[in-house]
């Protein structure tokens, strides 16, 4: 999972044409000489599916291996999240709706007056970048949700451990003092059923 590029932009009525503020990108899985070819590209998509975004909406289009999530705010301001297939598109759009807050929060309106592409400084852009690359530490439902499936993956070993010591789940049954008498016939019988029941 992979942020390549991020990018704020002036769009809607303020800009018939969006006009890109600010952008900061990762392009260190790209050689030198693809690295400035990379970076056109993120301008033209950023731009280009900016413009066929509508105020207040989110959407996510993807392109070969990568997928650019763009927002754009009511207002006119806009952001859009390139990232590869596998990041999730829900804190892809959490990263945005928090990183335009505090954009307009720091520029105030100075934003809204911009007429020159990357006229504006905004260093929290490469923080950004930086702190999303891993989805999980950076939002805390996806790192509950990452966390749970790292316990279960444990439980689910830890019975196969258990399995793999040459202790049948069988012979764990009888010595059980836990279960009672009927448990343990119950066992058994559908133990029975179960395996006559099997197609090879």
């Amino acid at each position: 999972m992979k942020v390549v590029g991020i990018t704020i932009l002036k769009a809607g009525s303020l800009a018939p044409q969006p006009l890109q503020l600010c952008s900061a990108s990762d392009l260190s899985s790209y050689s030198f000489f693809q690295r400035g070819g990379v970076k056109e590209m993120l301008t033209f998509f950023s731009k280009t599916f900016t413009a066929r975004t509508q105020p207040g909406q989110r959407q996510s289009v993807q392109h070969e291996a990568y997928i650019v999530h763009c927002y754009v705010r009511p207002d006119g301001l806009a952001g859009t999240v390139t990232t590869d297939l596998e990041y999730p598109p829900r804190v892809a759009f959490v990263l945005l709706t928090q990183l335009l807050d505090e954009f307009a929060n720091a520029m105030g309106d100075a934003w809204k007056s911009a007429s020159v592409p990357d006229s504006i400084a905004y260093p929290p852009l490469e923080e950004y970048v930086a702190k999303y690359q891993d989805p999980a530490s950076a939002d805390k439902i996806t790192k509950i949700q990452k966390d749970l499936d790292d316990t279960t993956e444990i439980l689910h070993k830890t019975i196969d451990n258990v399995l793999e010591r040459g202790v049948k789940l069988d012979q764990l049954v009888e010595r059980s003092d836990d279960l009672s008498r009927q448990s343990k016939m119950f066992y058994k019988q559908a133990r029975k059923t179960n395996s006559c029941c099997v197609i090879s």
